[in-house]
Order: C-alpha cells, then structure tokens, then sequence
C-alpha cells in the first residue's frame, strides 16, 4: 500500500502491439545559462512505448521536470537545450524531430501530438476566465474551422469524460474543488486526443483518496484512448503502483531504469534502493505493499 494513495490502482498490463516507442529520447542535456553554467540535465535518454505509464522519480532538483520540459520544448532562457535528440514517432509512421521544429511547427505539434499536465491546477489555470473559456482556446487555436456550438460540445464531452459535470464550464477555477481543477487541467491535455502526456506530479498537494481517483482516472483514461504517459513524481511507491516502467534521475542523471517490478524486488543502484527504503510502512511491524498484477497478496516486512 502506498504512503500517499492509501490503496492499489488498477493498471491493465501493456498488450504486446503496443510495445512500439512513441517517443525516443537520446543523450538530452540542458543548461542554465547563469554567470556559471549549470548543467541540470546531463545526457539523458529512455523510450517511451505506446500505451505505457512511464514514471520519472527522483529527489527535488534532480531534473525531472526540465527533463520534461525539454521534450515539450517549454524551456524559457536562460534555460537551453545543449543537445541530444527528441524524436516522435506519429502513428501514421511518420517520424518528428521535435528539437528541429520550428516556433509554428511547434505550436501545431504541442498539445495535438503531446501535451502536458503542470504542477499546481491552479496556478496554471487562468482565475479570471471560466473553465469552458480555457477549454475552447485550445480548440480554436488548433481547429480554427471549428464552430462555437462543436467546440463547446467538445469541451463539455471531455470534460465528463474526467468526471467533471458539464454544467461546471461556465466556472471559474476558485469555485472547484482541488480535485475538480486537476481534472480540468487533465482534460485540457486531452482535448486534441494526443498521443502521449506528461504529468508534473498533478495529484501535488491533493488528499489522498482524492489523489487516489485521480490515479485511478488517468489510468482508465489511458486504457480507453490508447495514450501514453510519462509521470513525475519524487513519491517512488506510488510510481510502483502506476507505472510500467520506471527511470529514477539523480543530479540529472537518469542512474536506472526498469520495470516498476524489476525495480522493485532487484534494484542496482544504491540511490534506488535508498529511495525504497525511505518510506516506511503505515501497517506497523507488517504491513502489505500490493501492486495490482506484480505483488499481490505478497507480504514485506519492514527492517
């Protein structure tokens, strides 16, 4: 059971069709361009496989997310891409560089191909607009040939969709709960039906059996519409129950990555193993760690 959801997360395993990457990442490095320059993200590579949970762990400042946003190209200076390749691969079989896009290609390939989940609904929420208002600035950025009525109706379909009521469009973002302002910010990422999504650790500063639904969400939602998702959290248990495959960074470094059950019963590196060390149990002497499908019904017994 993990320390923060309170229970396990139903995850369909990954068929065999989907194995095929959607996105490749080789030897990316980034650098803060600063009165010295700081490396934050040093030669980083993983593949990211149709229809699987990819999660990205590791301490506070370790690069995670400037991992992430160097995929989606959000880096603003002094923040630089100092090499290293991101390459697409469209289910039309097409292939994109995405580092080689332009500002326009760009715009066009974010959001519609990959989009993102920040950290923080609401900061990343306008407070002044309603919900629907937000929604149907993607649509109209993307689809300019789409009418008024189909994009609301598209944004009302998604919305539900993520167990958000429809009449809830017309709200501004003080008046959702914590729960409900992810769950918007998850449909935004959906609306252009991508191909893969990053999550910024979304269920931050969420209770846990909100978080918990929240997990349960994503998951459903990736089993239904064929996504893949690359997940990022500090919290390594939760990962366990999540994902697939996990790759751990440390210094901007990714030092592992395996299976999430792989990890779990043989990791190698010794920052790994401390990280599964550091969450007690909250069971007592015994207590159940259970991850659907790998480790159910086993017992672990606490040092």
């Amino acid at each position: 059971m993990s320390a923060r959801t309170g229970g396990s997360t139903p995850r369909p395993p990954i068929r065999s069709t989907e194995r095929e990457a959607v996105l490749s990442v080789r030897d990316v490095s980034v650098v803060y361009e600063t009165e010295e320059p700081v490396t934050a993200v040093a030669g980083a590579s993983f593949e990211l496989h149709r229809g699987e949970v990819l999660g990205l762990a590791g301490e506070s400042g370790c690069g995670k997310t400037t991992l992430a946003y160097a995929v989606s190209r959000l880096h603003q200076p002094p923040a630089r891409i100092a090499g290293g390749s991101v390459v697409f691969h469209d289910r039309s079989g097409r292939d994109v560089d995405v580092l080689g896009l332009d500002e326009e290609q760009m715009r066009r390939f974010r959001w519609a191909k990959l989009s993102m989940v920040f950290q923080g609904a609401m900061n990343a929420l306008n407070p002044v607009r309603t919900v629907g208002a937000q929604l149907d600035d993607t649509l109209r950025a993307h689809d300019p040939g789409m009418d008024r009525r189909r994009r609301r109706a598209r944004c009302e379909e998604v919305l539900t969709r993520v167990g958000v009521a429809p009449d809830r469009y017309r709200a501004h973002p003080h008046e959702l709960s914590g729960g409900m302002r992810q769950r918007v910010m998850i449909a935004m990422a959906m609306l252009l039906e991508p191909q893969v999504m990053v999550m910024d650790e979304p269920t931050t500063a969420l209770d846990v059996v909100v978080q918990r639904d929240i997990l349960r969400e994503i998951v459903r939602l990736r089993d239904e519409m064929d996504f893949a998702v690359v997940f990022i959290t500090h919290d390594l248990p939760l990962l366990l129950e999540i994902s697939d495959r996990i790759a751990v960074m440390l210094r901007g470094e990714i030092v592992e990555l395996d299976t999430a059950d792989t990890l779990y019963r043989h990791a190698r590196h010794p920052y790994t193993r401390k990280l599964l060390g550091s969450f007690p149990s909250l069971s007592g002497e015994r207590g159940a760690f259970v991850r659907t499908g790998v480790l159910d019904q086993q017992q672990e017994e606490t040092a």
